[in-house]
């Protein structure tokens, strides 16, 4: 079992090295730069998977309602944000984010899916806000469809993470959910 988690914490810590970077809108193209976005930055990697590891202890309509209620609103945040429309406290939120759904994981909270879907949904806003802060000159299709997508695979990896560590027992993805959390906090005040 320890070579299990030694090997996910490596992955985890390889995925999030490149962790400071964005690729630029107007050098690589509006839909590249949509998909890289959320695959460079640590609080984007960490919430997204968090996402789908709460989605998979929570199980049955929540392994598809969960991840596509954040991703439906997500792209709402960026519509928002792209009509110039502005939210108060995005960057607080998005690391709020991080931590609340680490905590969520850890606790392996059981709520009624429409509830966890309004939960995740209301952290989405502020992460697609700051998706269509970040857009540039990029198209906003290309660039929001690109990110939207990895989005999708980002919460799709965490389901399969789930799900495959729920063999091992409920313990290892509260575990996760510990690191989540210990993830935000040193983003937040690193």
């Amino acid at each position: 079992m320890f070579k299990r988690l030694s090997l996910t914490a490596a992955i985890f810590a390889a995925a999030a090295a490149p962790a400071f970077a964005h690729l630029n809108p107007e050098e690589h193209g509006s839909f590249m730069a949509g998909v890289s976005h959320p695959l460079f930055g640590a609080d984007h990697i960490l919430a997204m998977v968090a996402v789908g590891l709460w989605a998979s202890q929570i199980g049955g309509r929540a392994l598809i309602a969960v991840p596509a209620a954040f991703v439906g609103t997500m792209a709402l945040g960026f519509a928002l944000a792209v009509g110039g429309i502005g939210l108060p406290f995005v960057e607080p939120a998005i690391l709020a984010s991080v931590i609340g759904l680490g905590l969520l994981v850890a606790s392996a909270v059981r709520l009624p899916v429409a509830v966890c879907a309004a939960i995740v949904g209301l952290f989405a806003l502020f992460h697609g806000h700051a998706h269509g802060g970040e857009l540039g000159s990029a198209g906003a299709l290309q660039f929001g469809l690109g990110f939207v997508i990895s989005t999708a695979l980002l919460h799709a990896a965490g389901v399969g993470l789930g799900i495959a560590l729920s063999r091992l027992g409920p313990l290892v993805t509260r575990l996760l959910g510990v690191a989540t959390v210990f993830g935000g906090a040193a983003i937040a005040f690193g």
